[in-house]
């Protein structure tokens, strides 16, 4: 399916299609069925155009534009409603977009810091009773470069250090 940018008008042999509102009565003495109107290349461009330049129209403007299209001002009004509503929806669909991937980074995160606790808690609860009535200085405690966690650093006879939980693993 081709990508559509709703800010740009569009090109080629595209015909853009509008309901057209009638006030004829259809034989039958009810309302006339809706009819679509097909918009020439230069049609759809010049309200493209005309829309970027503003997302409103006042009734004089509409007039003029209507007169030039030669489209009547109501068609003109219907078509301006119509691309504020299809630009609506682009915005609420990109923000929508945004936020699930800011959600995402955010539990990313959030995982991240809960995994973080419960390693702080675990450190906590390991400690002998003596280093819970003398806290570890906190120079004791460092970030692991390689994984980026809080831990206590041991310290070898042979001059080498490993973070404690690398040990485990």
């Amino acid at each position: 399916m081709k990508e559509l940018d709703i800010n740009q008008a569009p090109s080629g042999t595209e015909v853009e299609y509008m309901e057209e509102d009638e006030d004829d009565e259809s034989p039958n003495g009810g309302p006339a069925p809706r009819k679509k109107l097909r918009l020439t290349k230069e049609q759809s461009r010049l309200l493209e155009e005309t829309f970027l330049q503003n997302h409103t129209l006042n009734p004089k403007e509409k007039e003029t534009l209507a007169l030039e299209l030669k489209l009547k001002p109501r068609q003109v009004e219907v078509w301006f409603q119509n691309r504020r509503a299809r630009s609506k929806m682009k915005q609420t669909e990109m923000e929508c977009e945004y936020l699930k991937r800011w959600f995402g980074t955010l539990t990313e995160q959030n995982k991240k810091l809960q995994k973080e606790v419960e390693e702080l808690r675990a450190i906590k609860v390991a400690a002998p009773p003596l280093q819970s009535r003398h806290p570890l200085p906190p120079s004791a405690l460092t970030m692991c470069p390689r994984c980026e966690r809080v831990t206590t650093t041991i310290h070898l006879d042979n001059g080498t250090h490993y973070h404690h939980h690398h040990l485990r693993s």
